[in-house]
């Protein structure tokens, strides 16, 4: 995907206040199996590599969709993957023009469905899945820009507030 295309999909499919975000760098315990997860699973473009000299993955930076994503193998100085962890308290938040036909690929690639595609009060249909790294993901489809009153409207009519 170009530069221009990413913007292409990004201005249809992720709202303005989105488009600039924090880049995530996640640790995972095999770096080389989860780029070809994220390729198979999420559709990830992988636009860099830097391979450690003695094995693994230093550095490496995907995108999916829109959005910019930096892993690499664990390393000593406080970089643990969820795995060790026994679980995580990050969630990665992505936009995708299609999120029921990404939950589809990342299932059958062995992605983990914590919750199916469903429409959300708030605008957006939204997914989440686990990885097979530990890691969460919420993939979600932007539907309908709304005003804050609207979204907390529409939170009450849910019953959920």
């Amino acid at each position: 995907m170009t530069n221009n295309e990413a913007a292409e999909v990004s201005g249809q499919t992720i709202p303005e206040r989105y488009r600039t975000a924090v880049v995530p760098h996640i640790m995972v315990a095999d770096a080389v199996g989860a780029l070809d997860f994220y390729v198979r699973a999420f559709g990830a473009v992988e636009e860099f590599r830097l391979d450690a000299p003695g094995g693994g993955v230093l550095h490496a930076e995907i995108r999916i969709g829109g959005a910019v994503l930096m892993l690499g193998d664990t390393a000593e100085g406080g970089f643990t993957a969820p795995t060790a962890l026994g679980g995580t308290s990050v969630a990665l938040h992505v936009f995708v023009a299609d999120v029921d036909g990404l939950v589809r690929t990342a299932a059958a690639a062995g992605a983990e469905v914590l919750q199916e595609p469903a429409d959300q009060f708030h605008g957006d249909r939204t997914a989440h899945l686990r990885d097979p790294y530990g890691h969460t993901w919420i993939f979600l489809t932007h539907l309908e820009d709304m005003s804050g009153e609207e979204v907390e409207r529409r939170l009450a009519a849910a019953g959920t507030a």
